[in-house]
């Protein structure tokens, strides 16, 4: 093995934390990830890996050795792909995931128009509210709504989706229309627990540029977006919805805009992959493909793509 390739093997097990699980992405056994680990260590003369039972985690020279290795492992691919992606198609299989309702109302409509353009690229399209593990589960670039975790992962930031408080003619009939969230101590939300942690969010609203909170009384949780939806036209509450999300159900009269001088701060949304695969075209060839896809269906008038070089991902807010 030569050292380019224990290089992604040590990266792999970093990223992984775990032997076994490395071993099963690369489609190598565990034996032969334990050996490049433990040659790599000889090579540079340091332990680079705390190893128990259950868990890998770095020792304080492999967590520079780490960063060090991701730079070189994408200098190198790069380096390979330099005169390669100028003269070939992008092609292979892209395996990507996204929300449920962005996948089942934009991008799979849409698909058929990019498989035409890129005809050597297959899609498996995950459609998932939960924070899928793009190492451990494969995946290649996946779309977040919302705040991201701390990780290495590359963000490439897409847009701002706007939100607005909706509810149905039958709730608001039954408790009357709130004008300000002064009006939600007589009101009820449906709650929104998050896959990924079952935290309920507040009601939100920003007022003179502050970000302001509630919690506002509900008898019903979700945890989808779907579910969510389904619990606003049934007239059990008020709740605060992506615009493009209800769009058709705001033009068939069956849920109203309320409140609307006290939004919720825009949800950002971001492209995530892992730092090995950032030069890879399918990946980027998607990537601008999606962009330009949520600019004509989530992007309100007059705004722009939150553009930039891909970083690691931090915490938004």
């Amino acid at each position: 093995m030569d050292r380019i390739d224990l290089l992604r093997v040590f990266v792999r097990v970093v990223e992984c934390t775990n032997f076994t699980r490395a071993a099963d992405t690369m489609g190598m056994p565990r034996s032969s990830v334990s050996a490049a680990v433990q040659e790599l260590e000889k090579r540079v003369g340091t332990r680079l890996l705390n190893r128990t039972t259950r868990t890998v985690t770095t020792t304080p020279d492999g967590a520079v050795f780490y960063e060090r290795s991701l730079r070189l492992i994408a200098d190198m691919d790069e380096t390979e792909n330099l005169f390669r992606d100028s003269a070939t198609a992008p092609g292979g299989t892209l395996r990507v995931d996204v929300p449920a309702r962005i996948g089942r109302l934009i991008v799979a409509p849409a698909l058929p128009g990019f498989l035409e353009r890129y005809p050597q690229i297959d899609i498996e399209l995950g459609m998932t509210d939960r924070a899928v593990n793009l190492i451990e589960e494969r995946v290649d670039c996946a779309l977040r709504v919302g705040p991201l975790s701390d990780s290495q992962l590359i963000a490439r930031p897409m847009f701002e989706l706007p939100l607005i408080n909706v509810a149905s003619p039958a709730y608001l009939g039954a408790h009357g229309i709130p004008r300000s969230p002064v009006d939600l101590a007589h009101h009820r939300q449906i709650d929104y627990a998050s896959p990924s942690n079952g935290r309920v969010a507040p009601w939100e609203w920003l007022q003179d540029g502050e970000l302001r909170t509630l919690a506002v009384e509900g008898r019903v949780t979700v945890n989808s977006a779907e579910a969510y939806i389904a619990c606003c036209l049934a007239g059990l509450g008020l709740i605060q919805i992506p615009a493009y999300d209800v769009q058709a159900h705001l033009s068939a009269g069956a849920l109203v805009e309320v409140m609307p001088a006290y939004r919720a701060p825009p949800m950002p949304m971001t492209l995530l992959y892992p730092h090995r695969q950032h030069v890879s075209r399918r990946i980027l060839v998607f990537a601008d493909w999606l962009e330009h896809l949520l600019a004509s269906h989530v992007r309100p008038e007059g705004s722009h793509a939150k553009r930039g070089t891909p970083r690691a991902a931090t915490r938004k807010r």
